[in-house]
């Protein structure tokens, strides 16, 4: 295994449906790819070549190989990395309206205990850009880099209202860009993805358990852990995004959607439509 053998890679965006696409392709014998993010261009290079390499032993030849790591397209150093170690590779980015993306994003973070309730705090533009929630949704500035070093016709750009409106002809374009025929859309992918309404142990809770973990791993999925699982976890009440703050998520991406339509080629008039969230069957993405 080479670094000449990988073919395509997957650079995001964060809570745009990439683990829908990776799904999809896994699904296809003549492709290879790894299950977990790899984020080997972006926060592990220092394990070097051999390690990255390994996570790929799984593949045989005459298949496609690729990865997905949604943290190359805000790392700073991944599209130069990218772009010296596999200079051959097709990439492809999906994206989402960027004041869903930032919503949904709070909702993980608020799910897990990393954030409070304050939305505001965290989604008002006014007070402030907080990187790893608002930062991340400014898409044509993080693509940047990537279409100076592999051209425009390497990347292929996709959006996540084409995998709720016509997932079968949005995977019909991410095969013509990396040269495969054709193929039905598979099952399993239709399925849930992430479901952000399942119960769950609350954070707190969570952390003066982690030292059990190791104990009760060997009983996940049985009747007495998720019975005594139910008794304490709890469906997560999310703050909600208020049309007020919606609409100034919305000023703020303005210049960077806009400047995204000129480089995709594609209307995201509707972004500014102010439409509910969208699932993929129920899916939170």
């Amino acid at each position: 295994m080479q670094l000449s053998d990988i073919d395509f890679v997957i650079i995001g965006a964060a809570k745009s449906a990439t683990t829908w696409l990776q799904t999809q392709l896994q699904a296809d014998p003549a492709v290879y790819m790894p299950d977990p993010e790899l984020h080997y261009f972006s926060r592990e290079y220092d394990r070097g070549k051999d390690w990255y390499l390994s996570q790929f032993k799984g593949a045989s030849n005459g298949r496609l190989i690729g990865e997905k790591s949604n943290s190359y397209l805000y790392s700073p150093e991944a599209a130069a990395r990218l772009h010296r170690d596999l200079p051959q590779i097709r990439l492809i980015a999906q994206l989402r309206n960027p004041v869903e993306r930032a919503y949904s994003s709070y909702c993980m973070l608020f799910r897990r205990g990393e954030v409070g309730p304050n939305i505001e705090s965290y989604l008002d533009p006014s007070r402030g850009e907080n990187m790893q929630i608002l930062g991340s949704g400014n898409f044509h500035s993080h693509l940047e880099p990537f279409i100076d070093l592999y051209g425009r016709d390497r990347l292929l750009i996709l959006f996540f209202d084409g995998v709720t409106r016509d997932p079968e002809a949005q995977m019909l374009r991410v095969r013509t860009h990396l040269g495969l025929p054709p193929r039905a859309i598979a099952q399993v992918g239709s399925q849930k993805v992430k479901d952000k309404t399942a119960p769950l142990v609350p954070p707190t809770m969570r952390r003066r358990l982690a030292w059990l973990k190791p104990i009760v791993r060997p009983l996940r999925g049985s009747a007495p852990f998720e019975a005594a699982r139910g008794l304490v976890a709890r469906k997560t009440e999310y703050p909600q995004l208020t049309k007020e703050l919606r609409d100034r998520l919305g000023e703020y991406y303005q210049p960077s959607v806009e400047a995204l339509e000129r480089l995709s080629g594609q209307s995201l008039h509707h972004w500014y439509a102010n439409q509910p969230k969208q699932h993929l069957n129920g899916a939170t993405m």
